[in-house]
């Protein structure tokens, strides 16, 4: 997990998002805690929990965006889920400690590519020595030797013909070593023994959850790998040895050990809409499943343990930040012990007219920077003028107020009504410069925005 402050985590969050600082502090403070956790002697370690954070506010105002972006800056085990994918047991659906499974899988992906990096180096040489052996096997050596010697030459020599094909045959594995490392064989076909796993019907057929026991390994070992020979580009099998190979030498036992240590330690678990399996007060219909969800997320938050394909995981230390938009619910209106295990609330605040201009300039992959990047692959030089961006502020503000606010999801929404004719003729008219003035706004957006049932259905 990378050592970053609270302030460092903050700047890294407003490369991207916009305002939201209150939010963005509480995050900051509690991946900090999760290093700090770490730095203390073990007794004390056990007694430190971590303190869960509820995210409260409108739809796209920046709260699965944060979740996002944390996922880049940790470098820890994390992973994001929708609430209102889990039911009851019983219902179908997914149980919650599903997400505990995907938290210890990503965990194990983490891992698998650090230990990959460490022996990548004995992994290449190996290839290297499998490759030439495929060579040697499967070319006429005289087409590689340089010094190719007669017979006669041999016997007016003296050579004895064994050492003599001893020393051709290291001459032209030597030559082949040079010319395998410039890539002057890499057209080159081979033929490659494949292993294909025999996987039972049942395994291979239907969706669904993939099952906490290991059953894939289980009958690998009970099932004979079907081996076959598949021809292929040098380049294609220095390849797929070299996945081979880095499997080979990875230690999955040390891998899955790691994977529960970090899961445990480090993990965090990100539950969006978590507003929608509030109950409405009815005993019939959905809010049973959705009672029953909080019931079964209550032990999971709480810390218990739970059974992965890869042993068994505690979720004393994991920690949970949940988001919803609360717009027909109340955080109160969540089962009370619930609630009590996210003792850290943060509100995130509607978007003002300001907050969009900001939006639309101010990130790294802002909307106007993707439609810059886009239209310049066709020619087309895309630029806007500071009025004209306040004007889609302005709209995109106006429309929220009259309508469904859906935050700065909307700015895609009159974005793409703005830029629909440029983008469809681009190809056409390149190269070209195009600029977006104040009245080409309103040109294009101001029927749409004065209309009010027309802004229901098509902004």
């Amino acid at each position: 997990m990378r050592a970053l402050t609270p302030r460092q985590i903050v700047e890294e969050l407003n490369r991207h998002i916009v305002g939201q600082d209150a939010a963005k502090r509480a995050v900051a403070i509690a991946l900090r805690n999760r290093w700090r956790r770490q730095q203390l002697p073990e007794s004390l370690q056990k007694e430190v929990t971590p303190k869960n954070i509820m995210m409260i506010g409108p739809t796209g105002v920046g709260k699965t965006e944060i979740a996002r972006r944390l996922a880049e800056l940790t470098g820890a085990p994390f992973v994001k889920v929708e609430a209102t994918k889990y039911t009851e047991i019983g219902y179908v659906g997914r149980d919650v400690e599903s997400m505990v499974r995907e938290l210890v899988q990503n965990a194990v992906h983490l891992v698998r590519q650090q230990e990959r990096k460490n022996v990548e180096e004995k992994a290449r040489k190996r290839v290297e020595e499998q490759l030439l052996d495929l060579l040697m096997g499967q070319s006429d050596l005289e087409e590689f030797d340089e010094n190719p010697a007669t017979e006669e030459e041999e016997e007016q020599t003296g050579t004895s013909s064994r050492g003599s094909r001893v020393a051709r045959r290291r001459r032209v594995r030597e030559r082949l070593r040079v010319m395998l490392a410039q890539g002057k064989l890499d057209d080159r076909r081979v033929e490659v023994p494949v292993e294909q796993r025999v996987m039972p019907p049942f395994l291979v057929a239907g969706g669904g959850e993939p099952p906490d026991l290991d059953l894939e390994n289980i009958f690998e070992k009970i099932f004979p790998k079907k081996v076959t020979r598949r021809e292929m580009t040098v380049a294609e099998a220095r390849e797929y040895l070299f996945e081979k190979e880095c499997d080979a030498l990875i230690n999955p036992a040390k891998v899955q050990a790691e994977a529960i240590r970090l899961a445990e330690n480090l993990g965090i678990i990100f539950i969006d809409e978590i507003d929608k399996i509030v109950s409405s007060g009815s005993e019939h219909g959905p809010d049973v499943s959705r009672e029953g969800v909080q019931r079964d997320l209550l032990p999971i938050v709480e810390g218990t343990t739970v059974l992965t394909r890869y042993g068994t995981v505690k979720t004393d230390h994991i920690l949970f930040i949940a988001a919803g938009a609360f717009h027909r619910a109340k955080p109160s209106d969540l089962m009370p012990e619930l609630q009590g295990r996210f003792p850290i609330r943060v509100e995130l605040s509607d978007l003002t007219k300001e907050d969009f201009v900001r939006i639309l300039k101010e990130p790294e992959n802002s909307l106007i920077r993707q439609y810059q990047a886009l239209l310049k692959t066709e020619g087309v030089e895309l630029e806007f003028e500071e009025e004209a961006i306040v004007a889609i502020a302005e709209y995109a503000y106006r429309v929220n107020q009259t309508t469904q606010n859906i935050g700065a999801r909307r700015l895609a929404t009159i974005m793409e009504r703005l830029l629909e004719e440029i983008s469809f003729e681009a190809s056409e008219i390149a190269p070209t410069r195009f600029v977006v003035t104040k009245q080409y706004v309103e040109d294009r957006l101001r029927k749409l925005v004065q209309d009010e049932d027309l802004t229901r259905f098509i902004l």
